[in-house]
């Protein structure tokens, strides 16, 4: 019955999220992440060290994050496995590391923050980017959401729920735990270059299949989105995705730009440095908050979709068992 696990994780987590009193009280998966990410780089990210000790300090450290997540999952896994009722718990233990309830809730927070005033929006969306929200006037502010959403579908929902997929309990757990470092490390600047190298290219790796399957499943989402166009959405992943610098962050991002028949993407500020992205999509510029909603309608038929598609694997993996 381990196939049940993807589809039911999806539909508690939408549900109900990751309740924030659990939080409070012993921090969240990503959390201890963290703290092991950053204990490690804390101790062994040398700025003494040359470049090349430095990259051998980032692999061990790594290896080392790994090693800890996937001996503690498959642990965890085996001995719910012993237990009756031990699936229910799997499939409790699985939630954290989704992102559905939480991203919808955060960007939806922002189009709430921009009827309120400008400087609520900037307030809202600094939760949620890296970039200046200072900087941002309102159209800044509306694609800093909606390009965040939909980055955010593939590497906080549909990633993770393929690992899961693919591996079970371990797998999701070391997907995230890939992710978090690449999110704390994987930086191209001075103190991260050489030392987070091994957690961006990994993140790279896990993250390939996943990202053109999200572009898919925006694909499949506008056939059950008003006023989203599917043959825009492919065409413009297939043409616009590649000029993002990452392999994998344009392939959602242009999805959700031709569906929606936005342009996204383009020069924006980090740590008041100027940075020159590319766009994606030939549509709307000037965004504005009703534009966040029309997203949001797109992200959760897209949730929508890929909770179908999970039932559909289930099912199929439950046939061919039987």
């Amino acid at each position: 019955m381990q196939f049940l696990i993807p589809p039911l994780a999806l539909l508690v987590e939408r549900i109900f999220g990751y309740p924030a009193q659990l939080t409070g009280v012993i921090g969240h998966p990503v959390m201890w992440f963290g703290w092991l990410i950053d204990y490690l780089e804390q101790r062994s990210n040398r700025t003494y060290r040359t470049a090349s000790e430095r990259r051998t300090a980032g692999i061990i450290s790594l290896a080392i994050l790994l090693l800890v997540t996937l001996a503690a999952s498959v642990l965890i896994r085996q001995a719910l496995r012993a237990i009756p009722g031990g699936l229910i718990f799997e499939i409790l233990l699985a939630t954290p590391f989704l992102a559905q309830k939480e991203l919808g809730r955060a960007v939806n927070a922002v189009a709430e923050a921009m009827r309120t005033s400008l400087a609520a929006g900037r307030e809202a969306v600094s939760h949620i980017v890296g970039r200046d929200p200072q900087e941002l006037d309102e159209t800044g502010v509306s694609r800093a959401a909606i390009e965040t959403l939909a980055e955010s579908t593939s590497d906080g929902v549909i990633a993770p729920l393929f690992w899961l997929v693919l591996l079970g309990l371990p797998g999701i757990a070391l997907y995230k735990a890939i992710n978090t470092a690449d999110s704390m490390i994987g930086h191209r600047n001075d103190r991260y270059r050489d030392y987070g190298w091994a957690a961006a290219k990994l993140d790279d790796v896990v993250n390939w299949i996943p990202a053109r399957l999200t572009a898919v499943l925006i694909t499949l989402a506008c056939f059950f989105t008003p006023y989203a166009s599917p043959s825009k959405a492919w065409n413009t992943a297939g043409r616009d995705a590649r000029k993002h610098a990452s392999p994998n962050s344009g392939w959602p991002e242009a999805a959700f730009a031709g569906a929606l028949d936005f342009t996204l993407g383009g020069p924006r500020s980090y740590a008041g440095e100027m940075v020159d992205l590319p766009t994606f999509g030939t549509g709307k510029r000037d965004l504005v908050g009703s534009d966040i909603l029309r997203a949001l309608q797109l992200y959760r038929s897209t949730l929508n979709v890929t909770l179908v598609v999970s039932v559909v694997i289930a099912a199929l993996l439950w046939l061919g068992v039987n």
